[in-house]
């Protein structure tokens, strides 16, 4: 294993902004088998392609001929403790830009780098077969908490994962201790009991995937616990004790952007495509599209909205589309049920 060359990669990788980089040696996965289980129990829901290339995902040298090793990243993203809106909740990591654009700039110029040094690498962030979180513990770069969710010392719980398999023979980190304890927090945090022991998930339960991944209705069994969580969940992350260390990211593309939070559950209602498409144009939202994130806003009025909120969703229910309308006409019924 070359020290010098290890050093220079993370070198480069904290010149980048990274908060964090460990090195894991390329072999299978350590949960490999747990996660051919996973996909054979079907609890991925709508997410297909996590069950396809289900070897490739669970060797990297299976993806990249000769790889050696994994480069494991994390890119702080916490924008702080306090919701955007008052009306409505949206997932932390969603407060500004997609992250994927910023952390595959980082991740361009980090490859470069390593071509220099010789490697030949293939890069990823949260969209490459590879079991990340396996291969981010086995290089220390935190351990995997029981809500499934990587956890980091320093970090908590608000960090984005990257990986760069590489041909580079680096030297190997050790991995970290896992340090959750007896702390069942996340668990007990989660509103529709998605996480269904110690790192074991049911994706169709999850409000993430709920708000997010799935295409279809979402099940009336599951509205009402949604509450006022709009666009994904961070229940189960913010009640981490190791977040307490978490500091505010340096990058302020991850800072709550004004222009979304500006706007109200109604004024979102009243959106034409056009108009979504500019307010989220540079937001993970965007790829929501206009109609799945409409039945979101639905849900969340029919679980907070006021009688006062009912012509705006009597309009939706007569304009929009069959999944739109029918999520209106259930919000109606819960707010006069409410009185």
């Amino acid at each position: 294993m070359n020290d010098r060359v290890t050093d220079t990669v993370k070198n480069v990788a904290r010149q980048l902004g990274f908060s964090d980089c460990r090195i894991a040696q390329a072999k299978q996965a350590s949960h490999a088998e747990r996660y051919r289980d996973w996909v054979a129990d079907e609890t991925y829901g709508d997410m297909e392609w996590m069950a396809r290339n289900v070897e490739r995902r669970v060797d990297p040298r299976e993806v990249l001929e000769g790889c050696q090793a994994v480069v494991t990243l994390a890119l702080n993203y916490y924008p702080g403790a306090h919701s955007a809106h008052k009306e409505y909740k949206i997932a932390r990591y969603s407060w500004n830009e997609d992250y994927h654009h910023i952390v595959e700039d980082k991740l361009k110029d980090l490859d470069l780098a390593m071509q220099d040094l010789g490697g030949r690498q293939r890069y990823y962030v949260d969209t490459g077969p590879v079991l990340e979180r396996d291969f981010a513990s086995d290089a220390g770069l935190g351990w995997n908490g029981k809500s499934t969710v990587q956890i980091h010392r320093k970090l908590g719980t608000w960090f984005f994962l990257a990986e760069v398999l590489t041909t580079l023979p680096l030297a190997i980190d050790q991995p970290l201790k896992d340090h959750c304890g007896k702390c069942t927090r996340c668990i007990s945090a989660c509103p529709t009991s998605a996480i269904t022991g110690p790192r074991e998930m049911d994706a169709r339960r999850c409000i993430s995937y709920l708000t997010i991944e799935h295409k279809g209705e979402i099940p009336v069994e599951f509205r009402r616990a949604i509450g006022d969580r709009l666009y994904g969940c961070d229940d189960c992350l913010a009640v981490c004790p190791w977040n307490r260390f978490a500091q505010i990211a340096t990058e302020t593309k991850f800072h709550a952007r004004q222009s979304i939070f500006r706007y109200s559950l109604v004024d979102f209602l009243a959106l034409t495509n056009e108009g979504f498409q500019r307010l989220f144009a540079k937001s993970p939202i965007k790829r929501l599209k206009r109609d799945r994130f409409l039945r979101n806003v639905c849900v969340v009025l029919g679980n907070t909205g006021t009688e006062r909120d009912l012509a705006a969703l009597q309009k939706a229910k007569e304009t929009e589309s069959a999944l739109v309308a029918h999520h209106a006409d259930w919000a109606m019924t819960e707010i006069r049920a409410r009185g």
